[in-house]
């Protein structure tokens, strides 16, 4: 599969290439901070960026299972944790919509910028079968609007035009409405000012840190990267201080008690 070996070719570089964004961490340590335990997982872990933040803000109450299907993410990932003396942790290669956990195990499920690799629906269903009642999964995504908004979607040819895994929020809530027992708690919007250089964008580019650039094939990733050098030479005065703003949000989510809607 196409995007399988994409992760498993960006997998050793895919932390460095990417940012680690801390807001979201200190609003699920506040959320979750009566709790003395926390049995959680991460679904689409990739290579641990986010769980290594976890573990920092979280401590020593979070026992955490890392779930992705891509075998060298979960290297990664291990790697990553263990270099950061973490060890309270397990490794689970599993696809979303089957995450081999046992039913009401835990008190939380994160997933961080990867339901539009996911089955939506079926995420949903394993999510809530693992939960416990009153359990919390968080979602932190962006949507098909934010990612318009951003320096790829306004400057890069085509990229969010060919990003149609993402969602919108109402399409998000009616597949949530699917299921009786998970209500939506909060929404948390998320905006970051970002600064950087065109030398650093063509970077992150040419080594597909978003896996919309595999969408390309490879002459029209080449001319549209060319062409966002352009744009970005007439948009930007100083080409070592480009300056945009990422946008993202939280579903927060919560498991009442046993049941789908049928």
């Amino acid at each position: 599969m196409k995007i399988h070996h994409h992760f498993s070719r960006v997998a050793h570089k895919y932390e460095d290439l990417r940012t680690t964004d801390l807001e979201p961490i200190l609003f699920i340590k506040k959320k979750l901070q009566n709790l003395t335990e926390i049995e959680a997982t991460d679904v689409g872990c990739g290579a641990g960026r986010y769980d290594v933040k976890l573990f920092h803000y979280l401590g020593g109450k979070l026992h955490l299972c890392c779930i992705d299907y891509n075998r060298n993410m979960l290297d990664e990932t291990t790697k990553n944790l263990k270099e950061h003396k973490i060890e309270n942790f397990k490794i689970i290669k599993a696809p979303a919509k089957n995450l081999l956990l046992a039913d009401n195990s835990l008190n939380t499920v994160f997933t961080f910028n990867a339901i539009h690799h996911f089955k939506f629906l079926d995420f949903l269903k394993e999510a809530f079968r693992v939960l416990k009642d009153t359990g919390h999964l968080f979602i932190y995504t962006r949507l098909r609007s934010q990612n318009k908004k951003n320096i790829w979607g306004i400057h890069f040819p085509g990229f969010h035009e060919k990003e149609k895994r993402l969602y919108e929020l109402n399409e998000l809530e009616k597949i949530l409405n699917g299921i009786a027992d998970l209500k939506l708690e909060s929404l948390e919007y998320f905006k970051y000012k970002r600064t950087t250089t065109l030398e650093w964008l063509i970077t992150q580019a040419k080594n597909h840190h978003y896996s919309t650039f595999y969408l390309y094939s490879k002459n029209e990733f080449k001319e549209s990267l060319k062409e966002f050098q352009e744009n970005i030479a007439r948009n930007f005065k100083n080409l070592d201080r480009i300056t945009w703003h990422d946008e993202n949000i939280m579903l927060v989510i919560r498991k009442t008690v046993k049941g789908f809607r049928t």
